[in-house]
């Protein structure tokens, strides 16, 4: 039975048939790409934001992160079934049934990353410890992302071992933290999370807590690069697919930039379930898992170290007050290594957001509008064009305008709005009938849409009116 025939074919071609790979029988090599995800997702929220919420209000909103944790999860398991079954990009999915799909979610992901907020901040972090100019510091930074992204001969392996590097560093530190700074009182407190959950508008504001509950983890464009990292790595029909290499260290691969599809044998659904299994629990154990556990450590410490402080701001200068209490409660050691590895971690998030932000790009020309043209290449010239407008905009002197501000809010979830119905549209549509999207999955999807349809509204009104 040819499974062809249900691909959109106006804009696209159709995918090659070929044989599904073997399903993963060793998993260790495999597990990467949410601990991407994760070390991507670790920045301003999970270091500023939600330990910002509990030193104002305790404990009672962690709860919030599981919940946007759980159901980006779910968004995340969607958009890696279609790559998984077909080698495509999900933005490749949609594209075939409006061209311009994948230009418009490119265009508002670049919206929501053209500010180098992730660069200033962990420039800020290093002028805490070393001093230093942070424009000086930021632009330096972000050649290094250019440098590192375009040098790389594979570029997937270079953000996965900065990212594994960021996620060891972050987990040892709460180790650290959970021996030397967390209080009994806060450990005692802890219950709270489960036993008080509220949802403190008086005291924070609307758009800051759905934002916090919206946004945990990923958000926006982060969770559809879920796709190409997945077929990087080589996960199921992706692992016909090319890798991004470096256009001056790395080999690059001619291919279509359409995928390939397998026909719903016995065999080939079988190996599906064993991929399908893999990709589930990899998820599970590394993005669910690592950002909840860096919300609630960051959360306790804030908690047990400022909670109650008047006069803290939801910004980065979050961390130095943190950092002073924390050099009175252990020592200056403690402090140093605290925003060590903030600066550490935020940079290594402006690495992955310089990575998705240019690959969401380079896919959608490479798929819709320059089939010929070198994947590699134009991913490469989109680094150095967004490096280019954050050193732009950082000599310039700008200050963040708050229309800025309002479009990095509302654009993340307006996206994960559309998306969400986009997903349900081509899981059930095109994908063979034995693997669609169905049950409580399908019903993730839908809650998926109305959640973030409010959100989205709701904070562009609690922003602009």
């Amino acid at each position: 039975m040819a499974t062809t025939d249900a691909f959109p074919t106006r804009y696209l071609p159709a995918p090659e048939i070929r044989e599904l790979p073997d399903e993963p029988r060793r998993y260790g090599k495999l597990i990467g790409p949410g601990i991407i995800a994760a070390g991507v997702g670790l920045a301003s929220g999970e270091f500023v934001l939600f330990p910002y919420i509990a030193s104002q209000v305790g404990l009672v909103f962690v709860w919030a992160a599981l919940v946007g944790l759980i159901t980006q999860y779910f968004l995340n398991m969607e958009i890696e079934r279609y790559t998984l079954a077909t080698g495509e990009t999900a933005l490749t999915g949609f594209s075939r049934y409006w061209k311009h799909w994948g230009l418009v979610f490119a265009i508002l992901t670049y919206f929501a990353n053209l500010w180098p907020g992730w660069a200033t901040s962990s420039a800020t972090l290093t002028t805490y410890i070393f001093g230093g100019n942070r424009t000086v510091i930021a632009v330096c930074m972000l050649i290094a992302i250019g440098l590192i992204l375009t040098l790389a001969p594979v570029v997937y392996v270079a953000l996965e071992r900065a990212q594994m590097l960021k996620v060891a560093a972050v987990l040892t530190f709460f180790v650290v933290a959970a021996i030397f700074a967390i209080g009994a009182s806060a450990w005692s407190d802890l219950p709270d999370v489960v036993t008080r959950p509220r949802v403190p508008v008086d005291e924070l504001g609307f758009a800051l807590l759905l934002g916090a509950l919206a946004f945990a983890g990923a958000g926006g464009g982060q969770n559809l690069v879920q796709s190409n990292w997945i077929r990087d790595k080589g996960y199921g029909m992706g692992s016909y697919a090319p890798r991004l290499v470096s256009p001056v260290t790395g080999q690059s691969e001619a291919a279509p930039s359409t995928g390939y599809v397998f026909e719903p044998t016995e065999e080939n659904l079988r190996r599906w379930r064993g991929w399908w299994k893999f990709a589930n629990i990899e998820q599970l154990a590394t993005f669910v898992l690592i950002t909840f556990v860096t919300i609630l450590f960051t959360s306790l410490l804030a908690y047990s170290t400022v909670f109650g402080r008047d006069g803290l701001e939801n910004s980065i200068g979050f961390l130095e007050v943190e950092g002073a209490v924390l050099a009175d409660r252990v020592g200056n050691w403690f402090q140093y290594l605290f925003w060590i590895i903030g600066a550490f971690s935020l940079f290594a998030a402006a690495l992955g957001i310089v990575d998705y932000t240019s690959r969401l790009a380079a896919d959608v020309i490479k798929t819709s509008y320059a089939r010929d043209a070198d994947e590699s290449k134009v991913y490469a010239g989109l680094v150095w064009g967004l490096v280019a407008i954050g050193i732009v905009v950082l000599v310039a002197g700008f200050d963040q305008p708050i229309v800025l501000l309002v479009i990095s809010a509302v654009v993340g979830g307006f996206m994960m709005f559309v998306y969400s119905a986009l997903l349900i549209l081509i899981n059930r549509r095109i994908l063979p009938a034995p693997i669609r999207v169905r049950g409580v999955r399908l019903a993730a999807l839908i809650w998926s849409f109305a959640l973030f349809g409010v959100l989205s509204v709701a904070t562009f009104i609690d922003r602009v009116f």
